[in-house]
């Protein structure tokens, strides 16, 4: 399974970020938590830590991470020109980031890993409200129960 993230992220130049999300992700910058794990972590952890973030958040003070920025507001048009510039993928994690990136119609395709465990709570990684057509690209199943869905926004 992770050694089939690590392909999907492999692209990845910018990472963009709500605030909880960053503050899930930065942990991939400590040595602590890779040292003595197994070789595809730490090539995740490699993969992250190359590639740029831009966490959105107004009560965020400072990033605890290089290669990373915070902006205060989402703004569209911004968001807009930093695709169109870009050498390398972008990638939107958090769901309340990706509604905005949605909204804006910015999002070219959602990929989604589904867990097979229920929690109950959290943050819906769709929003309400908005209407998006959506092309399967594909599927992948693992047998540890995990599936990732694949899809181009039309």
């Amino acid at each position: 399974m992770h050694r089939f993230v690590n392909e999907q992220e492999r692209p990845i130049g910018t990472y963009l970020y709500g605030r909880r999300m960053y503050e899930v992700m930065k942990v991939w910058e400590s040595d602590e938590l890779i040292a003595g794990e197994p070789d595809v972590m730490r090539e995740y952890a490699e993969i992250w830590r190359g590639a740029e973030k831009v966490v959105y958040s107004r009560t965020l003070e400072d990033v605890e991470t290089p290669r990373t920025r915070i902006e205060r507001e989402f703004d569209p048009a911004t968001l807009r020109q930093m695709k169109a510039g870009a050498e390398r993928e972008l990638s939107i994690g958090g769901p309340n980031i990706a509604a905005e990136a949605l909204r804006a119609r910015l999002v070219d395709e959602i990929r989604l890993i589904l867990t097979p465990a229920v929690v109950g709570a959290g943050t819906r990684a769709l929003p309400d409200g908005l209407r998006v057509d959506l092309e399967l690209l594909g599927e992948r199943r693992f047998r540890n129960g995990f599936a990732q869905l694949r899809y181009r926004v039309q």
